[in-house]
């Protein structure tokens, strides 16, 4: 986790150097307060997969911008797709679904701190480029979590092998995605693009079954299914896109 973000925030520092060397007057409380998000949103998140499945973690974390499309809305359609997500939830807790506790509160953990980094990340970007300010977000973020990153990880932190794993997880889960969902806003409404993001919970649903066994029994499937179509729902009235998963 901590390998993932810090060198993340390394690469995006470096390609980003020369435009941060003019950021120097900027504002910094909603960098550091998106990068405290970040870290939270990081360590609940990896916190809920060591304990519950993939799909059913990114399920649960998924509530958190939805709660945030559905905020504020005066649509009638909204409470439908509000009570549809409840369902869900409901589903993971019902006694046939044995779920850790401790992991599900950690993805709710996650779900929070999704919403305020989105939250907190508008407001940022009204002061910080896109660019400038994700790099020192993340820089934030690997400060934060360093202390967890170093005790948990050890010597196994100067492995070869874990420094290169690191860097690809770095690349792959952080850097390049963000600039292929920001590549897509460019080409995409922001309907069409909240409804692919809403498929998130599903994609890692398969990747648990395939990658992890993890394969969702009759009710679990049923509950990502209702977080789903609520997301998508919601996403189609939605105005302004929703900023990416980091």
């Amino acid at each position: 986790m901590w390998i993932r973000v810090g060198l993340a925030a390394v690469i995006l520092v470096v390609v980003n150097l020369g435009a941060l060397r003019r950021t120097g007057r900027l504002p910094l409380t909603w960098v550091v307060a998106s990068g405290a998000a970040i870290a939270a949103m990081n360590g609940c998140f990896y916190q809920a997969i060591d304990r519950i499945p993939l799909g059913l973690a990114t399920t649960v974390e998924f509530l958190g911008p939805l709660a945030v499309a559905i905020i504020g809305s005066r649509r009638a359609l909204d409470f439908l797709w509000v009570g549809l997500a409840a369902a869900g939830v409901a589903l993971l807790g019902s006694p046939s679904v044995d779920l850790d506790p401790v992991g599900l509160a950690f993805a709710f953990g996650a779900a929070v701190s999704w919403a305020a980094y989105i939250l907190l990340a508008k407001r940022m970007l009204r002061d910080w480029p896109i660019g400038t300010g994700l790099a020192v977000s993340l820089a934030v973020a690997a400060v934060l979590l360093a202390p967890f990153g170093i005790a948990g990880g050890g010597a196994d932190l100067v492995d070869p092998v874990v420094l290169v794993t690191g860097l690809a997880v770095a690349v792959l889960g952080s850097v390049l995605p963000f600039t292929l969902e920001l590549a897509a806003l460019r080409k995409l409404s922001t309907a069409t693009f909240g409804i692919l993001l809403s498929l998130e919970p599903v994609v890692a649903a398969v990747v648990g079954a395939v990658a992890l066994t993890q394969v969702p029994g009759p009710i679990e499937a049923l509950a990502i299914l209702c977080v789903v179509i609520a997301s998508a729902g919601a996403s189609l009235g939605a105005r302004r896109a929703v900023p990416p998963e980091i």
